[in-house]
Formats: structure tokens, C-alpha cells, sequence
């Protein structure tokens, strides 16, 4: 077995069904010899009907890694494989039509609507392109993703300044699926909006998922947006994989230092709860000159020697539970 293929945190029958399958994804920007290091050696599995979460602190390759993904960025090197295809060395005019079937929602509902367009032309832009219902039938479509998205249909004559934060993402929404795409990436879909808007962002996320059977690579800061939504987490810290799991296996259990440290740091609503966990000390490293070994060694109360020259391995802990860390398998603190 090749060294990307080695260290897969899948069953063979979990890998057999898989939509997606990303192995030893790399990202590197910037030339000569030190180059920034946004994402090292990421495998990850995404079954058909999935949300597999992917979360970590800001700057940790978790954007970088969806838009590989889909190709809106070239990994350095690594595989995703989709349909029997590897994305990552498929030429742009054989990548164009499985771009129907691969979509992204964006972070900014401002920044991510052409404010020049109508809101009929935004949603028939990608409709054009790709020579999807012509004619009288565009019209038709277009309001028909308005009322999937929980918006009325008179608002397809309106620019896009028109809107709020949430109405807007809504719209990115509607964008996304006018193609009727099998996979989509989330991406940080929620975090520009008012948190009295993000619970209805979110179950319509769950309701279109349902219903279209939409699979979703869901990317997020939010542990309780990622609890509620997606099925399996992975926990990226530095531009690597520290966790795989279940979601629910995750936060009732964590198994990695870090997780742990992120679960301390999540709000909790009873100002009177008292914390079990103590949150991390320290800044990231820079991604220009991560530390030897396990790049997480500079903050984990649980360092050990080995852990400064040791890369380590992504083990399977629990059934369908994978850790990255040379300490023993000793549960951590529960929330």
C-alpha cells in the first residue's frame, strides 16, 4: 500500500461507499524554502447523505481544505477522488462538467452576491452556464428555489442590498443547489450572521439535506453549530487531522488533547457551570515554521518526550473513532 493510502481512517466498507475521499491532501503557499503550510497530509472519507464536520481554530487549513476539495484551489499534492475521478489532477476541461455536481456556499453573504445583478440573474447565472432549463422553464426554476429557501418569489426582481445578512445567505443557498448539486461544502455558512438568524440558516441546512439527500463537507469555529448538524467531526489543528469521530462519540468522549481544549473553550449557557476543562495557554505556531513532530506539542498539557520528534499517526481508539497523539489511550476529561 502507498504511503497516502496508509494512513486512512476508514473501514473498507465505509471507503467502498464513499462520495469523497481525500488522501494525503497537501497546501502549501508561497515558493522557495519556507513556504506557508495551510494543510499537511489530510485524509478524510464522505459517505453519500453525510455532513462531516470540519472544525478548528482560525487559521488551521479548514477553509483551504474545501476549496481544494473542489478545485477552486490546486493542492499541492495529494488525492480527491470523486465519481472515479482524482479532482486534484483532472484537467480544467474535464473538471468543468462535474462542476454542477460540486457546489459551495460561502462565509460572506455580502461579499459573495455580484450587488449589480438581480436576484433572478444571480440564481440564472449558474442555470446558463451549465444549459439548465431553457426558456419559459428558467423563470420557473428560479422561483421555485426561492420557495425552497423559505423566500418569496417577488424577491427575484431585487438587488442584492436589499437584503439582510440571513435573507442574502439564503439566496447563496438557493445559488447552490439551482444546479442540483450531489455535494456541497459549507463553508463557515453562519458565522457572518446574528445569532437570532443562524438557527434558522441551520435548520434549513437540515431540511434541505433531508429532502434533496444533499452530502456536505461543513466547515466551522462553532462546536455547538457543528453538534447539532453534521454526523462525523474532524478536528484540524495547524493544517493536520488531531481527531476523527462520530459527532455525538466527540463530544461526549473526546479522546485528543486538543478536542478537549476546544470543547473548554465553547460557551456555556449557565453562567453558573463550572468548567471541567482549563483552556489552552498560547498563540498557534506560524504555519511558516511549524514545530518538529506534533505540531500541537507547544500547548498540550500532556506532552511527552517523544512527542518533539514523532509525528503522530491517525489510530482508531473506538470504533469509528480516530485519534493523532502519542499518549496512551486514556479518555480525557468529560465536558
Amino acid at each position: 500500500m502507498n504511503a497516502v493510502a496508509e494512513n486512512i481512517p476508514m473501514s473498507r466498507e465505509e471507503t467502498a461507499e464513499a462520495l469523497i475521499r481525500v488522501r494525503g491532501l497537501h497546501k502549501h503557499f508561497g515558493t522557495g524554502e519556507r513556504p506557508v503550510r495551510a494543510v499537511e497530509d489530510v485524509s478524510f472519507d464522505i459517505r453519500p447523505g453525510e455532513v462531516l464536520g470540519l472544525v478548528g481554530e482560525s487559521g488551521s487549513g479548514k477553509s483551504t481544505i474545501g476549496r481544494c476539495v473542489l478545485r477552486l484551489l490546486d493542492p499541492t499534492r495529494g488525492e480527491v477522488h470523486y465519481g472515479g475521478q482524482d479532482l486534484a489532477r483532472l484537467p480544467p476541461r474535464a473538471l468543468r462538467p462535474l462542476r454542477r455536481e460540486l457546489q459551495i456556499v460561502f462565509q460572506d453573504p455580502y461579499a459573495s452576491l455580484n450587488p449589480r445583478l438581480r436576484i433572478r440573474d444571480i440564481i440564472g447565472e449558474a442555470l446558463d452556464t451549465h444549459g439548465l432549463h431553457r426558456g419559459e422553464a428558467r423563470a420557473a426554476r428560479i422561483a421555485e428555489l426561492l420557495s425552497l429557501v423559505g423566500l418569496p418569489v417577488d424577491y427575484a426582481d431585487r438587488y442584492p442590498h436589499e437584503f439582510s445578512g440571513g435573507q442574502r445567505q439564503r439566496i447563496g443557498i438557493a445559488r447552490a443547489l439551482a444546479v442540483e448539486p450531489r455535494f456541497i461544502v459549507a463553508d463557515e455558512p453562519v458565522a457572518a450572521l446574528d445569532v437570532s438568524i443562524q438557527a434558522q440558516v441551520l435548520n434549513l441546512l437540515q431540511e434541505l439535506r433531508e429532502r434533496l439527500g444533499l452530502t456536505m463537507l461543513f466547515i466551522s469555529h462553532d462546536l455547538d453549530v457543528v453538534e447539532y448538524l453534521c454526523d462525523r467531526v474532524v478536528v484540524l489543528y495547524l493544517g493536520r487531522v488531531m481527531e476523527i469521530a462520530p459527532a455525538e462519540a466527540l463530544y461526549r468522549n473526546p479522546r485528543h488533547p486538543y478536542t478537549e481544549a476546544l470543547l473548554a473553550a465553547s460557551p456555556r449557557p449557565d453562567p453558573d457551570q463550572v468548567k471541567a476543562r482549563k483552556p489552552l495557554q498560547g498563540e498557534v505556531p506560524s504555519p511558516v515554521n511549524p514545530p518538529s513532530g506534533c505540531v500541537f506539542r507547544t500547548r498540550c498539557p500532556y506532552v511527552q518526550d517523544a512527542c518533539a520528534s514523532t509525528v503522530p499517526r491517525l489510530k482508531e481508539v473506538a470504533p469509528g473513532h480516530f485519534k493523532a497523539c502519542l499518549r496512551d489511550d486514556v479518555p480525557l476529561a468529560a465536558p
